[in-house]
């Protein structure tokens, strides 16, 4: 193997990045020795294939000779707001390092140069932990939030969990002893945090290289929340060929193109020398076609002479090359199981079948209900008995809920006060005003006793509740038409010990905590 030059190193290491932070230290690096970097992800959603931008660029590094660091960070999963729900972290984790593994092999790195670290091995320990509580006895509020400010999902009363997030990101960097970190240019204001702060608790600066953002199959970021905007790892050829066909490709347009972009950032710098992309069509739409240069595929692409649809076809081929090796590993029953257990499907039940806990069609994981803080609370103007209440679910702004508890609970009572909120209601206007919910109460038999059910102090606003057995994606809205709620509430009620069921099955919190009322066997609505 040839021997690389510093300069030779530098080219692989910076080439396709949109910014480097601290060209001057990698330099002198480069002088004396190897780089060490890490690239961290968060183990929330299911990696898709932009996972092959930051894949492509480690392969890079690795051809420069560079010690790489790959850091799986459940704990920041859950610091963001609760992305990962604690009891799926480790197995989300499993799934990551798994499916990462997988990726590698496709694109021929080899795993051995690689070191994989899980974040909660060394970040619960009493050092990180004593350094962490050094960081916030200089860090100010305003620069947390700003330093999150494009990574954390962003509310108007934000978790203290969402505010830790960049400062636990930036000890990453002395406790994994590299000399640079790699990630996407969104987080560019928590690196930029970093080089301010680590120097006051007596560590040095790091080198920041940052990707560009890749854009999705619809345009705008690449999400793992946006079905139709990724093509997800373990898709099948006919899925990959669906979810080309809706992507935005519009004729001669270069910008926010998400084909050509993954096209530059990851088939370009994967191909072997000679190797180029080849577009093959018939004779009378110009015939087969092969582009050694980015730049020239690119040119070509905004002079019209190539069509979106054969930009695609030619695009799928390539996705598909990349997948196959990672759907032939994951075609083992350990690592589908893994994958199962890692992102639960919504269980459906097959007709003739008898339903299986939590697989049931009009069962209650359709029910997206959630913990909630009652910031303010008034008077309906125009109705004497509601009250119009303001409630924190950890989004962008409070929901108005319209709630007919006058009669019942005091103003004092309700406000501050932590409740559960069906929260995926048809939006309705109640004497004016229009409601986006509803807080889930407990009633006697004769209506003269309501009250909200308890939700347990240690809850977050925002997090979701689940019945015990069932698992699945809440419906985005309940149809009014098809009257799942009505269908659903008939069996929602408090037990014998007061503790809010679904037909038995406990409603808990994230954490595993029981709701419940002072009020035993009676209704919940």
């Amino acid at each position: 193997m040839v021997e690389l030059t510093p300069e030779e190193k530098k080219t692989l290491i910076t080439r396709n990045l949109q910014e480097t932070l601290g060209e001057d230290k990698l330099n002198k690096v480069l002088s004396e020795r190897d780089l060490k970097i890490y690239w961290g992800t968060a183990t929330t959603g299911k990696p898709h294939v932009a996972y092959f931008v930051p894949m492509s660029k480690i392969a890079d590094f690795l051809k420069a000779g560079c010690e790489v660091t790959i850091l799986f960070a459940d704990l920041h999963a859950y610091l963001d707001n609760m992305k990962a729900p604690w009891s799926l972290l480790e197995l989300r984790t499993q799934y990551y390092e798994q499916v990462i593994k997988a990726m590698l092999s496709s694109i021929g790195v080899p795993l051995e140069k690689l070191k994989f670290v899980k974040g909660s091995d060394y970040q619960l320990s009493k050092e990180y932990t004593l350094d962490v509580y050094k960081l916030s006895s200089v860090v100010t509020q305003h620069d947390a939030k700003k330093a999150g400010a494009e990574v954390v999902k962003q509310v108007e009363y934000p978790l203290l969990s969402g505010l830790l997030y960049p400062g636990l990101q930036a000890l990453d960097e002395e406790y994994l002893k590299v000399d640079a970190q790699f990630g996407g240019v969104d987080q560019r204001k928590i690196f930029t945090f970093s080089e301010k702060y680590l120097p006051q608790l007596g560590y040095e600066k790091r080198i920041h290289f940052m990707n560009p953002m890749v854009p999705g199959l619809a345009g705008g970021k690449m999400s793992s929340s946006e079905e139709d905007s990724k093509i997800d790892l373990l898709d099948s050829p006919a899925n990959v060929k669906k979810k080309l066909k809706k992507a935005f490709c519009e004729p001669g347009n270069i910008a926010d193109n998400g084909l050509l972009s993954f096209v530059k950032h990851v088939l370009f710098s994967l191909f072997k020398e000679g190797e180029g992309f080849e577009v093959c069509r018939e004779a009378e739409h110009g015939g087969n076609v092969t582009f050694l240069k980015y730049e020239d595929l690119e040119k070509y692409y905004a002079e019209d002479k190539l069509h979106p649809g054969d930009l695609k076809a030619t695009v799928e081929k390539y996705i598909n090359r990349l997948l196959d090796p990672i759907r032939k590993i994951f075609e083992t029953p350990a690592l589908q199981k893994l994958s199962a257990a890692a992102y639960p499907p919504p269980a459906k039940v097959k007709a003739g079948a008898a339903p299986a806990a939590g697989a049931d069609e009009d069962a209650p994981h359709r029910l997206d209900i959630r913990v909630g803080r009652v910031i303010e609370v008034a008077r309906h103007p125009d109705a004497d008995t509601l009250y119009v209440l303001k409630i924190d679910l950890a989004e962008a702004q409070p929901r108005t809920i319209i709630s007919g508890l006058v009669k019942f609970v005091t103003e004092q009572e309700l406000d501050q006060r932590l409740v559960a909120v069906l929260c995926n209601l048809k939006p309705s206007k109640m004497r004016g005003i229009l409601s986006e919910g509803m807080v889930l109460c407990t009633s006697n038999a004769d209506h003269t006793v309501v009250e909200p059910i308890v939700v347990p102090e240690k809850a977050a606003p925002g997090s979701r509740l689940a019945f015990e057995g069932y698992s699945g994606t809440p419906d985005e809205q309940l149809n009014p038409k098809k009257k799942v709620w009505e269908k659903l509430s008939v069996d929602l009620k408090t037990n014998s010990d007061g503790l809010a069921v679904w037909k038995d099955n406990f409603l808990l919190t994230p954490e595993g905590e029981k709701l419940s009322s002072k009020l035993a066997n009676c209704a919940i609505k």
